[in-house]
């Protein structure tokens, strides 16, 4: 069974830090491309960033660019986001997502299906 649990969100400052962890089991992980996308309150799903199986390769949503850097521990199974500068707009549940397929194809604007519960960023003085 496909799990993938996120943590290190919480509640921090304008201007301040984090860094997302996501724990994959019960897939190869080091096959796949993974994302991480986010939803604000009363919003959709937005993409945020895009890995590649190895991490060679790396996108960037154009909100977070710059501020953000995906990164994966593929022998931890363990992918993360730092999240730096953050803004009150950051505000919202984040989650690690698998792509459907072991293809070595790093989308972007890509929200896959297969997804953790998330964690919850709340950024505010």
């Amino acid at each position: 069974e496909v799990q993938l649990v996120e943590s290190g969100g919480g509640l921090v400052q304008p201007g301040g830090s984090l860094r997302l962890s996501c724990a994959a089991s019960g897939f190869y992980f080091s096959n796949y491309v993974m994302y991480w996308v986010r939803q604000a309150p009363g919003k959709g799903l937005e993409w945020v960033s895009s890995i590649s199986s190895l991490g060679r390769v790396t996108y960037y949503s154009d909100s977070v660019k710059g501020r953000f850097t995906v990164s994966r521990d593929n022998a931890k199974n363990t992918l993360y986001l730092q999240l730096d500068s953050l803004k009150t707009e950051d505000t919202a549940t984040y989650y690690c997502a698998r792509d459907p397929y072991a293809r070595n194809l790093v989308l972007k604007d890509y929200v896959p299906s297969v997804r953790g519960q998330g964690t919850q960023v709340t950024v505010s003085s």
